[in-house]
């Protein structure tokens, strides 16, 4: 048989870049990025590369099992899909019996393939669909919200044709999305400047023009600097803040107080060197962005970073600007039509929601929900009792402050069940696990991409499944079937794939040059229409103080770690998605266990060197301690330290991950009730650490 190249979605990470995989004899022999993707020229990142490590891995779920003895105690037996399948289903029979369809959650990491098991949810009768978002961007997605009354990707960042990008709590060069990467080489290359915000010397940090290593969790302070500065020294576009901003004295007013020699004393940072910064991107207006953030969900005032984020690209002119932030355009943007959504198959679910967004947080969006409330519910049977959850590709156990806290919520649980292609924390506590194939085994919904050129893109199967694994598709069917949701049983992919694209005038055989359909010849800058009452950016928005969050809020200095403590932070790195590549056997060899970075002059205090073994431990106590070795580096800021998110796994299952390193969730005891009321994303460092030398 000859070699095959076949366009799929890698699924190693969020971005879900668009991807090739050469096939010989029910092999794959070679993986690499799109070639005819603009942006991505044919590169893969070091975690899409190891896609092949996944399937080859013999150490994922390979068939259905149900547990038989205490939940987390590793005692299961080998399940048929049909014994599993009628189990789960069964079991939610009875929780809709007894307590009702809303009585049953299911969560996710979000992305473009989860309309499918979203559609069950509705069509099973309940409204209590969550995502991951408040352990990751729904501060950011809110700040837009309150803004403009739509979310964060409702803009696409044109980082090609940028003249200045500011990187703020988004380290870009190792979070890695392989197009934006190259968009932003290619810009600096045409003379665009990098200023980077962060309290360490990261990779992004080594390619900035400006690096300002900022005090922890004063990020707040230094965007008020700047918007002071953009105001006061009059280098706002004042055209467009007439055109476009609602309150605008109102802002004035505000920041009066914040100015740059203020900000220096919360910050770190020379009042002259904001001073400067704000005259650069005044000079590279309206091509400007300043990242609004990814991973948002850090301090107390996470929500108003971003909210000041956006706040200063307005006040560059930049939305709708060519190298700045213009409205994503969708299908019917650029006068076709969108695909046929299978939750549109249900009606409305009318039941109030487990996380009270319906009733208490009503500035909360319902896409993403607070899961974290929804979880409270499992205990005190408020609003009403939570009795089955379906975690869905999804580890919260490991995503969410406090694991002891989680499991003593979901131990009163009638029904958990996981649908991973991977082992986590929450797969070993639940009931059900139901494998997914790999993303290189199974086909996915068709998905749709806003941008500056809309497109849709397909996920083929590669290979086979090598074990006894399944797709959304065929479970979501199955479980469909047997509940009577019989709009959800397509028996072949491509029945399912036509069903999407019923109404948009592209075909199947339209895929096949390129893997994906572009719906636009060209890509088409225009202003976002903002959908809020005043149909302005607004710097005051009612629902929001009607809920007790103030637009404009006061700063608040953070607190600075006691004697001998240090606040935990936290990122990513090129090498790891989380907790989900870890036991990879491709990138373990790379990164086996994460380290603790920590100032030099601080270590030294401790009489800790670098490499040596350390013990972290949370400062309030009620957690156990971990081990990991030191980086010890000048490139941190002294009242942090840093570790890499994803790590500390106890699995058995799991031979090469299992007790590498540490946890940073498992440091933050009572964490799951500190969150942002305004952007709803947990204050996930808002936490401190003690470190001693290992003995």
């Amino acid at each position: 048989m000859s070699k095959e190249k076949i366009y799929t979605i890698c699924g190693m990470c969020s971005v879900r870049c668009p991807a090739e995989a050469w096939r010989e004899d029910g092999r794959v022999l070679r993986l690499s990025g799109n070639s005819q993707a603009g942006g991505i020229k044919g590169a893969m990142c070091p975690r899409g590369a190891a896609g092949i490590g996944l399937l080859e891995d013999d150490e994922r779920p390979q068939h259905p099992m149900i547990r038989t003895g205490e939940r987390g105690a590793g005692q299961w037996r080998q399940a048929t899909w049909d014994e599993a399948l009628d189990f789960v289903a069964g079991k939610l029979a009875d929780i809709k019996a007894k307590h009702g369809a809303k009585s049953v959650i299911c969560s996710d990491r979000g992305g473009p393939f989860t309309d499918l098991h979203r559609a069950f949810i509705k069509g099973f009768g309940s409204p209590n669909m969550l995502s991951h978002d408040p352990s990751c961007a729904s501060n950011v997605n809110h700040a837009a919200v309150s803004l403009f009354g739509a979310g964060r990707a409702s803009l696409s960042l044109d980082l090609r044709n940028a003249k200045h990008i500011v990187l703020q709590t988004r380290n870009i060069f190792e979070a890695v999305n392989v197009k934006e990467v190259n968009d932003i080489l290619d810009a600096q290359e045409d003379g665009c400047k990098i200023t980077v915000i962060d309290i360490r010397g990261t990779i992004t940090a080594c390619k900035a023009d400006n690096f300002f290593m900022i005090r922890p969790g004063t990020d707040y302070a230094f965007n008020l600097a700047v918007i002071h500065e953009l105001l006061t020294a009059n280098l706002y576009d004042a055209g467009f803040a007439q055109r476009s901003i609602a309150d605008l004295d109102k802002l004035f007013s505000f920041v009066a107080p914040y100015t740059p020699e203020w900000a220096e004393q919360e910050t770190g940072v020379p009042a002259a060197s904001i001073r400067k910064l704000a005259r650069q991107l005044a000079q590279a207006a309206p091509s400007v962005i300043w990242h609004p953030g990814w991973m948002t969900s850090r301090y107390e005032d996470s929500f108003q970073v971003s909210r000041t984020s956006y706040i200063i690209n307005a006040l560059l002119g930049a939305y709708g600007a060519k190298g700045g932030l213009a409205a994503a355009n969708g299908a019917g943007d650029v006068g076709r039509k969108g695909l046929k959504t299978f939750s549109a198959l249900f009606p409305k679910v009318e039941e109030p929601r487990a996380d009270g967004i319906d009733t208490v947080n009503t500035h909360i969006a319902p896409g993403g929900g607070l899961a974290h409330k929804a979880y409270e519910a499992m205990t005190t049977g408020e609003p009403y009792p939570v009795k089955g959850y379906i975690a869905w590709r999804h580890d919260p156990i490991k995503a969410y402050p406090d694991p002891p806290a989680m499991k003593r919520h979901f131990a009163n649980l009638d029904l958990l069940v996981s649908v991973t292609f991977s082992w986590s924390e929450t797969a070993w506590f639940s009931d059900v696990v139901l494998p997914l194939s790999t993303y290189l085994e199974r086909e996915s919904p068709i998905g749709g991409k806003s941008g500056l050129v809309p497109q849709f893109y397909i996920r083929n199967k590669v290979v086979e499944p090598r074990f006894d694994t399944r797709s959304e598709r065929e479970i979501i069917g199955g479980l469909a079937r047997r509940l009577g949701l019989d709009p959800l049983v397509f028996d072949t992919a491509e029945a399912m794939w036509e069903y999407q694209l019923g109404e948009t005038g592209v075909s199947l055989e339209d895929f096949k040059a390129k893997g994906f359909v572009p719906l636009a010849s060209s890509a088409l800058y225009r202003e976002p229409k903002y959908k809020t009452p005043s149909g302005k950016i607004e710097m005051v928005n009612a629902l929001w103080e009607k809920n007790g969050v103030p637009s404009l809020a006061p700063y608040v200095s953070p607190a600075r770690p006691g004697d001998g403590q240090f606040r935990i932070t936290f990122g990513r790195v090129v090498l790891h998605t989380q907790g989900h590549t870890v036991n990879n056997p491709y990138l373990h060899e790379q990164m086996p266990e994460n380290v603790l970075w920590i100032n030099t002059d601080r270590a030294k205090e401790l009489g800790v060197r670098n490499g040596d073994m350390v013990e972290v431990a949370a400062a309030n106590g009620g957690a156990p301690a971990g081990r990991l070795r030191a980086k010890v580096t000048r490139f941190i800021h002294p009242e942090a330290v840093f570790m890499v998110h994803g790590f500390g796994h106890q699995l058995p299952m799991e031979s090469r991950a299992r007790g590498r390193g540490t946890a940073d969730v498992d440091h933050m005891p009572g964490g799951l009730d500190r969150w942002s009321r305004g952007g709803g994303g947990v204050n996930m460092q808002e936490h401190f650490l003690v470190v001693r030398k290992a003995g």
